[in-house]
């Protein structure tokens, strides 16, 4: 039956892509009837062509070397994030003086321009760093809020339990706060990633490392290669929602191993 189940999901997952491609499609066919010709290209591609496109680069190598680049930046700068983010929301959560020290820096972050961080950090750093950079400032903020709140909101009186039996900092951080935290972090994982990859490929638009996703997306607007343009777009959106279902993954399977 297990196939009667992946038909099941099939049939489930299909019409809302079918929709959209319908979309895509009528609005391509109307462009083309308005401008008189294969002129939509400049404007708005038909589907088939981004495919065809999309095909064609990846039969290249030089397309798997440039996804592998950018991922391996990104993938560095959302850890980075990560890590100092949950850092961050232990000291603000655990001192009040780290909260006052840390918290308005930490807005000053979330609130300021990508833009304006890109530029300051291409002066700093080679242009190599920029996206790991970025994209490590851009989900430092979202973790540290999402970890902050998750760890003011845990149960105080599993905490007092804790404490009456005498748990050590070990045990109370792993049948207590990670338990309670679980929801925080997937809420989390799922926005950063997100935004690693915009903020990220963003920096490499502006900075133009080699290879990257950011530079091909740059000489297709300067070569006005549209059905190009829409292909490492979705290439782009394609690895951020695989990025993002690993680390979902990842997490459910923590999730099933501290139940078991």
């Amino acid at each position: 039956m297990a196939w009667a189940r992946s038909l099941k999901k099939l049939m489930y997952a299909l019409p809302a892509p079918a929709f959209w491609l319908g979309v895509w499609q009528g609005c391509a066919l109307l462009v083309d009837r308005h401008v008189g010709g294969r002129g939509n290209e400049l404007l708005l591609p038909y589907p088939a062509s981004v495919w065809n496109a999309l095909t064609a680069l990846a039969g290249t190598g030089e397309f798997w070397a440039t996804v592998l680049a950018s991922l391996s930046r990104i993938a560095i700068g959302l850890g980075w994030g990560i890590l100092l983010g949950a850092a961050l929301a232990v000291l603000t959560c655990v001192s009040a003086w780290c909260g006052r020290l840390f918290s308005p820096a930490i807005r000053v972050v979330r609130a300021a321009p990508v833009a304006s961080f890109i530029l300051l950090v291409l002066l700093w750093t080679g242009r190599d760093n920029v996206p790991s950079v970025i994209s490590a400032l851009m989900v430092l903020p979202v973790v540290w809020d999402s970890l902050s709140r998750g760890i003011q909101a845990t149960d105080a009186k599993l905490l007092e339990l804790a404490r009456a039996y005498r748990f050590s900092l070990g045990k109370t951080i792993h049948l207590i706060y990670l338990p309670s935290l679980r929801p925080h972090i997937l809420s989390a994982l799922s926005t950063a990633t997100g935004l690693a990859w915009k903020s990220g490929v963003a920096a490499e638009v502006l900075c133009l490392p080699e290879p990257s996703l950011g530079q091909q997306i740059y000489y297709t607007k300067y070569y006005l290669d549209i059905p190009q343009l829409f292909a490492w777009t979705a290439v782009t959106v394609a690895l951020s929602l695989a990025l993002e279902r690993m680390l979902r993954a990842c997490l459910a399977k923590w999730g099933r191993g501290r139940q078991a």
